[in-house]
């Protein structure tokens, strides 16, 4: 009899749950400006889309077969190109490619990344205090404190105003501009690549950071300004240390980009990855190319892999 029952319990919880789904979807909250901006969107992308003259149809020509199929052809190492696959001879070449140009672009292109990073977050956390608007008042994260007077208010909004003026000038000039700019007075070296990635990421990381602690609990912060702590002494004792984690989390963010860009920089004349990356296309040496290609990306995912684990070392000793 329990037998007989429970198929017929299962299904009449299941039309409940369907009941319940529907009438959460007809009483679900609605809103206008959600569903133009939705809309909005779509014609946007339609616009681009006839605007931009994108033609679908030629991607399957017989001229692309064409090419995707040499492009394949010379994709293998050139030992084994007409040739049957043999991973002996595949890691020769590769070796050899590894050892003349691979390991020694590589080693640069981790250089210029670690340094280009460290000196984003140096300048970075000396930008990011002065842009956070919940300091810039006469008595932070106080429930009772006084309003600033006219002076005071002036002077703290305009320290905001301008630093945050900075940190967006930073971030809106790209790395390869900021890089071809100073390729010009610093000549085709590593430094140009260090301070365009540099100074880019540190108007992107002073942001983030400064969003950060802006959206810190204010309790503990105003415990901290209750007992008489400074605003120094409240940033370095009582910010940093509860911003730590996502602090890191945005360091190794930025540190994979300036991988990244690290190896198109390259192309400007500096012996990175992307130095003999551009001089593989240039002789239609594609399988050196991808094989180039692959070690940068392989960088970015140890570094990857570094940061799950760094930030996974924090969480567990807070």
């Amino acid at each position: 009899m329990v037998e007989q029952l429970a198929p017929v319990s299962s299904q009449v919880s299941s039309e409940v749950r369907s009941a319940r789904v529907r009438r959460l979807w007809s009483d679900r909250p609605r809103s206008r400006f959600s569903r133009w901006s939705g809309l909005l969107l779509i014609g946007l992308a339609v616009y681009g889309w006839m605007v931009g003259g994108l033609d679908v149809s030629s991607l399957g020509s017989p001229q692309r077969r064409q090419n995707v199929a040499r492009f394949i052809s010379e994709v293998r190492p050139f030992p084994l190109q007409g040739q049957p696959w043999d991973w002996r001879v595949a890691g020769q070449w590769a070796g050899t490619l590894m050892d003349e140009k691979g390991w020694s672009a590589a080693e640069t292109t981790l250089a210029i990344s670690v340094l280009a990073i460290l000196l984003a977050e140096l300048l970075a956390l000396l930008l990011m205090f002065p842009a956070v608007r919940s300091l810039a008042v006469s008595e932070p994260y106080l429930p009772a404190a006084r309003a600033p007077g006219a002076v005071g208010g002036l002077t703290w909004g305009a320290c905001v105003a301008v630093t945050r003026l900075v940190l967006m000038f930073l971030r809106s000039i790209p790395e390869y501009v900021w890089a071809f700019l100073l390729v010009a007075v610093l000549g085709p070296t590593a430094w140009p690549a260090v301070l365009a990635l540099a100074l880019h990421n540190a108007g992107v990381l002073g942001k983030l950071n400064a969003e950060t602690a802006e959206n810190l609990e204010t309790p503990p912060l105003g415990a901290y300004r209750g007992v008489g702590a400074s605003r120094t002494q409240m940033a370095l004792t009582g910010m940093l240390p509860s911003m730590f984690p996502r602090l890191l989390l945005f360091l190794f963010y930025r540190w994979e980009t300036c991988v990244r860009e690290s190896t198109v920089l390259g192309m400007l004349g500096i012996a990175s990855l992307g130095f003999w990356i551009e001089d593989a296309r240039a002789r239609n040496h594609y399988d050196d190319m991808v094989l180039l290609i692959a070690v940068g990306a392989l960088i970015v995912v140890l570094g990857d892999i570094l940061s799950a684990a760094a930030r996974r070392a924090v969480r567990h000793q807070r």
